[in-house]
């Protein structure tokens, strides 16, 4: 098969980890190749991700390794077999491979932790919202790629109308309750969607008030996927130039941490509904 061009982020990912087993085994790439029965640079493509690896070179691979994780190694066999099209790939010729990956990844997350400080998050915004959002980039877009973001956006929540779908618990500072983007009604319009969402029985969303007497820290907006095992999570952050996936074992400890305590100091599921109908009949 030709080799891959431009590789997704989930692809990249199995070569990545590919790449930590053959590291922690203390092999070379020109020693895994041979023991794929490849050369030196068609192992160095698999762990790039851009050539595909079979499932039965993964599980030798794995045992020259001594690697024993099973879920692991059965995760990384179905990363490697999967053939899904995505709803995401309608929008490969119009939207940047930053928004592909990141749809292809809450496809496959098993549970989403977020935390929002200055806006609402992508999969709970109204298509108005999304609108004001897109609409506000300067130079502005032109109108087919704004109606394109928007949509892109709205259809993100597919995810949540999965069987079963994934547990989604989101901490949303009240600075993105307050800010009226897109005006006042698009605003209301906004919260009374967010208090709908909160109804959903694998969503849970919560709020830190100004009045948070414990919370520093508002340089801390992340997105945290859980994949089918531990060691396959995933950390999205928003850059000023693209979004970043983050997928280090320390990396993902410590933005775990960060979210248990951004969350410690928001209010429960109860009160924060209580709380955004106040901000609402605020309004």
């Amino acid at each position: 098969m030709p080799l891959r061009n431009t590789p997704t982020a989930r692809q990249e990912r199995l070569g990545a980890e590919l790449r930590k087993l053959r590291e922690r085994a203390g092999l070379t790439t020109r020693e895994a190749g041979q023991l794929l029965g490849v050369d030196q640079a068609k192992a160095s493509h698999f762990e790039a991700g851009r050539a595909s690896v079979s499932e039965a070179r993964i599980r030798r691979f794995a045992a020259h390794c001594g690697s024993d994780d099973a879920a692991l190694i059965d995760a990384l066999v179905n990363m490697a077999t999967e053939r899904v099209r995505g709803w995401w790939e309608e929008y490969r010729d119009v939207l940047s491979r930053g928004f592909l990956d990141l749809a292809e990844a809450e496809y496959h997350a098993q549970a989403v932790r977020t935390v929002r400080i200055a806006d609402i998050p992508g999969i709970m915004q109204t298509e108005a919202h999304a609108r004001a959002v897109f609409g506000y980039t300067v130079p502005e877009l032109p109108p087919a790629d704004l109606e394109a973001k928007v949509a892109y956006r709205v259809q993100r929540r597919v995810m949540l109308d999965r069987c079963p779908a994934p547990s989604v618990r989101a901490v949303i500072h009240e600075a993105a309750l307050r800010m009226r983007v897109g005006g006042t009604s698009t605003t209301r319009e906004q919260l009374t969607f967010l208090l709908a969402m909160s109804e959903r029985p694998a969503v849970e969303i919560r709020v830190i008030p100004f009045a948070a007497n414990d919370f520093a820290g508002t340089s801390w907006p992340m997105y945290y996927l859980t994949g089918p095992v531990p060691q396959l999570d995933t950390v999205h952050l928003d850059t000023p130039l693209k979004g970043v996936f983050l997928d280090a074992e320390a990396q993902l400890k410590r933005y775990r941490s960060l979210y248990s305590k951004v969350e410690s100091s928001s209010l429960g599921p109860t009160e924060t509904r209580d709380f955004i109908s106040r901000v609402i009949k605020d309004l």
